[in-house]
């Protein structure tokens, strides 16, 4: 995210593969990517939509994601970090889903988020 109306792009790179917060003896695959690459494009595309939106629309974006980082993680409090870092908590929580077998359906509402995002 930027303030103001920037296009500058400095510092933005390839995010790094989210790291899974099942523990390893958990039984969960925490060595490789489960995401599946139809669904790391999604995110791909929203990381780097979210990092172009001036700060104040971010904000006003921010209940979007945190609809989705509550539907993410039934049962469970993620706090609010703000919007520098809710994309990143999305992330964990999308591979967390699919490292749990909860992964149906992820895909359409990430689809949804990034149209919303305009």
């Amino acid at each position: 995210m930027t303030q103001g109306d920037t296009h500058d792009t400095a510092g933005t790179g390839s995010p790094a593969p989210a790291v899974s917060s099942v523990p390893p003896d958990a039984g969960g695959p925490a060595s490789r990517d489960v995401v599946p690459p139809d669904v790391r494009t999604e995110l791909d595309r929203i990381r780097r939509r979210w990092a172009e939106l001036p700060l104040q629309r971010a904000e006003s974006r921010m209940p979007l994601l945190r609809r989705l980082v509550d539907d993410l993680a039934p049962g469970c409090a993620v706090p609010d970090l703000g919007p520098a870092v809710v994309v990143d908590q999305v992330t964990v929580l999308v591979w967390d889903a699919y490292a749990g077998g909860r992964g149906d359906g992820i895909l359409d509402l990430l689809t949804a988020l990034r149209r919303s995002l305009g």
